[in-house]
């Protein structure tokens, strides 16, 4: 398929979508406290989602494909827990890692975030497995340019990754964005021969969630029973951060900041 290019009015649709996400997940962060249950984070997410007459694209994600489709509104992920964790009865305890993963359609636009906390305690290391990713995350949307090839980016993310001894997990990427929560292309965090057999050049227009999944020890990941939830075979933690991204004609704009008018990155 095709990369979807879209207009300014379009981004601005996106970015709409995001100034109404970013509130909800920092509720959401809000309540990762010490005895809250992961379900009660995401009923947070639910009732303000539907409160902005917005819908979740994350629930029910799958159902065509297996039965159920997902619960969740939001994925919620706790320490070797890398991604799409579902909200349930869980409890915090002090010292979780805690993965938030959400995303919004609103007026026929997606915005699509993710962010890590630890609930009270941190130890230096998890701090440097969190400090690593969202620096990693930043970087990367730094050197975003038009005609660029994002394997350039991706070799940056590795490499930044490696360099402080964590892992990037390759099972799971970024992806396009934009009607849906998951269009062309498919945005790696890595680069191999096969991801560059499917590298693209980054266009004015393209709009991106660019997501590095990052853990502590080796890169291996394995899915649970419940068919959802993809931990680290060592069980080792990870961290995630994700921001949709909109390529400029002189760099990109962050649409999932909460702010009014995007940050314009040159």
């Amino acid at each position: 398929m095709p990369i979807v290019l879209k207009s300014r009015r379009e981004i601005e649709m996106m970015r709409q979508a995001g100034r109404v996400l970013i509130p909800i997940v920092e509720k959401m962060k809000a309540a990762c406290t010490v005895g809250a249950t992961t379900r009660e984070i995401d009923e947070i997410a639910r009732v303000d989602i539907e409160r902005a007459g917005a819908i979740s694209p994350i629930k029910d994600y799958g159902k065509n494909l297996k039965e159920p489709g997902f619960p969740g509104y939001t994925c919620i992920s706790i320490n070797e827990e890398v991604v799409h964790g579902i909200p349930g009865p869980r409890k915090l305890k002090d010292g979780d890692i805690v993965k938030i993963d959400a995303a919004i359609i609103l007026n026929g636009y997606c915005a699509d975030t993710a962010t890590t906390v630890v609930v009270a305690r941190m130890p230096p290391k998890v701090q440097k497995l969190l400090d690593v990713t969202k620096q990693t995350l930043e970087s990367a949307i730094q050197n975003i340019k038009p005609d660029k090839k994002w394997s350039d980016v991706a070799r940056l993310i590795q490499w930044n990754v490696e360099r402080h001894g964590f892992s990037v997990v390759r099972e799971f990427v970024g992806h396009g964005v934009g009607r849906t929560m998951h269009e062309e292309p498919k945005v790696p965090n890595f680069v191999t021969p096969e991801q560059l057999r499917g590298d693209f050049k980054l266009k004015v227009g393209t709009t991106i969630a660019v997501e590095p999944m990052v853990v502590m020890g080796k890169r291996e990941v394995v899915l649970l029973d419940d068919q959802w939830t993809v931990v680290t075979e060592d069980r080792q933690p990870a961290a995630h951060f994700e921001h949709t991204i909109a390529v400029t004609e002189t760099g990109c704009e962050i649409l999932t900041n909460g702010s009014t008018n995007g940050v314009l990155v040159a």
